[in-house]
């Protein structure tokens, strides 16, 4: 078993009323943090696997010493202050040392998915006019498709591979680089991060971070909620594109002076072997998206020991109680659920004093005033379901992004009186657990009801015939919308109109009799996000160009 040790919260009101945020003039994270846990010539800062399984031990001295070159490099190369630098890597090292290298250096960093499109390519870098692209020759294939369609791209920077025309090596720019910091720091409210929405509805949208607001704001994901310590050894399993990996993989655990723990498996996602990597490494804190989870608890976890685990946590969307129940009758362990976004830290969360309510999104983080409003930016009464709000008058709490960059309309958009709405809807109860319901547009209207497809997911994958759902509101010309389903099955059971039928009973007694999908349909897909949440618009818009003009169907219906 895990050794045990106090968590960094035990009151968590107390912490809560103590809360104070720094307020420093001039903040760098490599300089403030990374270097200062670099005092130690021998402390771990990251145990990395390639995808062949082979090892390799970073330090917090080596990380200083590369970041600084990569800094350097980037100067030599005539790249600013506030500069765009596209970084498109997997989980390589060069990843954090470059991006570490662009925060040192004053640039600002823009991170992106693997899995980006020549379109998303084209989209990003011409949005914020990028001046340099990092990536590695499957990424240096997609920008020379497009290269073209990229003018504000001055440099290329080739990691790993033979030379490329058009590209420069990122190992000769560093070796020509010096390891010797310039000593110039950054304000605490320099850009340092681009970050576009998922895109879950309409176009990204660019999301600005400042030196401080992660660099400072993620104690918060670090210290309270992953519950780190000097001596942890931390592993997220994200995607570096996405903001969960500056949670989770950068800032959160370094600030708390923890090693990370990275394993860059390419393909397919493999349950199996993560439980196995779960069992060989001494992996203390795991987080991961619920989708993760999910697939995990199908596995026999009685099988597998991970004798350093004592901590685990789940983001990214709602978790669902059943995967709870199921992960800690299977491990011994509870997944303490959190809520935040791209554009913040965490906001809520089950922290380790707290009572875990599974389904709950926790209470709010210190340092941040969450509550529940209308839409006079009136606080609701529990158990009124209103917009998820953070107050940011008179004073903004670090850890929120400053603005959608460029686009001053979604900014006031997501503002009303003195707080930012997140987009998502939910309840408070008596006790100041918040509940998730759904997105603001995601909400399903039928007959007058509203009914958050959440809550209608997570009853459909209680039943052990579904991996996955997805629901959404599709035309009806009686009730306005009906809900429907869209189901992945678990292995062993076949799509028909008797299971489809048991489902929709199933979720008349889980949930309550007029929030069952009146339509189910077998899917072996789900559209998703780059960063994997499920995209209902897509779906959304598929059912209303299929039903215009048309009368629905029956409630089965095969894909």
């Amino acid at each position: 078993m895990a050794t045990t040790r106090t968590p960094n919260m035990t009151d968590y009101a107390a912490e809560r009323a103590a809360f104070r945020w720094p307020r420093p003039e001039r903040f760098n994270f490599a300089r403030d943090v990374i270097d200062r846990w670099a005092a130690d010539p021998t402390k771990l800062a990251m145990l990395h696997l390639d995808p062949s399984g082979a090892e390799r031990r970073v330090t917090f001295r080596e990380l200083q010493r590369r970041s600084t070159q990569v800094a350097n490099a980037l100067r030599g190369l005539g790249i600013g202050t506030g500069e765009r630098v596209f970084l498109m890597l997997p989980r390589v090292v060069e990843w954090w040392e470059t991006l570490l290298g662009v925060l040192r250096m004053g640039a600002v960093g823009m991170p992106g998915t693997v899995l980006l499109t020549e379109k998303d390519i084209v989209y990003r870098s011409g949005l914020a006019e990028a001046s340099a692209v990092v990536t590695d020759a499957a990424g240096a294939s997609k920008f020379d498709a497009v290269r073209d369609q990229c003018p504000s791209v001055r440099h290329f920077i080739l990691v790993g591979g033979e030379q490329r025309d058009g590209w420069q090596r990122y190992e000769d720019l560093l070796a020509r680089a010096s390891d010797r910091d310039s000593g110039e720091t950054t304000r605490a409210d320099d850009m340092a991060l681009v970050y576009f929405t998922s895109g879950t509805v309409g176009y990204p949208k660019m999301v600005l971070h400042t030196q401080a607001s992660y660099g400072i704001g993620h104690v918060i994901t670090g210290k309270y909620w992953l519950d780190l310590q000097p001596d942890d050894l931390h592993w997220n399993l994200s995607d570096t594109g996405w903001a969960k990996a500056a949670w989770s993989s950068f800032f959160g655990p370094w600030i708390q002076g923890a090693a990370l723990f990275v394993q860059d498996a390419r393909g397919k996602f493999d349950p199996r072997g993560t439980l196995e990597t779960l069992a060989r490494y001494p992996i203390t804190t795991l987080c991961a998206p619920p989708t993760v989870y999910r697939m995990l608890v199908l596995e026999d976890l009685a099988r597998y020991k991970a004798p350093a685990l004592r901590h685990c946590v789940g983001a990214g969307e709602p978790l669902n109680p059943e995967v709870i129940a199921a992960w800690r009758e299977g491990t011994g362990h509870t997944i303490r659920d959190g809520y935040g976004q791209t554009e913040t830290v965490l906001l809520c969360g089950n922290f380790p004093p707290l009572e875990v309510r599974p389904g709950s999104m926790g209470k709010p983080s210190p340092g941040f005033d969450v509550s529940i409003i209308d839409d006079d930016a009136r606080e609701l009464p529990a158990g009124k379901e209103g917009d998820i709000a953070v107050r940011v008058q008179p004073e903004r709490p670090l850890g929120m992004f400053v603005e959608y960059w460029r686009n001053p309309e979604a900014t006031a958009a997501a503002h009303r009186g003195t707080w930012y709405i997140t987009g998502d809807r939910a309840i408070k109860d008596e006790d100041g657990y918040f509940w998730f319901v759904g997105r603001a547009d995601d909400v399903i209207l039928s007959a007058s009801y509203r009914i958050g497809p959440f809550e209608v997911e997570s009853a459909l994958v209680e039943h052990p015939a579904v991996a996955e759902a997805a629901v959404v509101g599709t035309p009806d010309e009686i009730r306005g919308q009906n809900v429907k389903a869209f189901v992945i099955l678990a292995p062993g059971y076949q799509p028909s109109e008797a299971l489809a039928g048991e489902l929709q009973e199933h979720v008349k007694r889980v949930t309550a009799p007029y929030k069952y999908p009146r339509e189910i349909e077998f899917v072996t897909e789900l559209p998703k996000t780059i960063s994997g949440k499920i995209r209902r618009v897509e779906l959304r818009q598929r059912e209303l160009a299929k039903k215009k003009g048309a009368q629905g169907k029956g409630a089965f219906s095969p894909e």
